[in-house]
């Protein structure tokens, strides 16, 4: 899958500093639009989870020209969440939710290329913790 590596590491730089309003909204959409995941977060710090959120994030595109690096660890993280309770089903939520939430955060500047660019890109990393997820039961 082809990537535009360049256009997500630029939109993500002018994000960046903008996320903690990401991730507030991100976690918002989620729980609005999809209240049955909220179960998956009643023992979690909101505050840690949020950075946690906002630190993978950060992780991806940093390591979107590594993927030796990214590879493992996505799937890992993958196997990591089959035990927060995380399912298949779950992931597109997610991914659902991750667009909406940077739509609403950069405004002005999405664009339908910078949609298809981030969409791909999560179908991407969901695809390798998908790998994890399943590697781990």
């Amino acid at each position: 899958m082809g990537l535009q590596v360049e256009l997500l590491e630029k939109s993500f730089a002018a994000v960046a500093p903008h996320g903690q309003q990401l991730v507030d909204t991100f976690y918002q959409n989620l729980f609005a639009d999809y209240p049955g995941v909220k179960p998956l977060f009643a023992n979690a710090n909101m505050a840690e989870q949020k950075k946690k959120l906002l630190g993978s994030l950060k992780l991806v595109v940093e390591n979107l020209r590594r993927p030796e690096v990214l590879q493992p660890t996505l799937e890992r993280m993958g196997a990591e969440h089959v035990a927060y309770g995380a399912e298949e089903a779950h992931y597109p939520a997610v991914g659902a939710t991750l667009l909406k939430s940077l739509r609403q955060t950069t405004r002005v500047l999405w664009t339908n290329e910078l949609e298809q660019a981030w969409a791909d890109a999560y179908q991407a990393v969901s695809s390798l913790m998908l790998q994890g997820a399943t590697a781990s039961v």
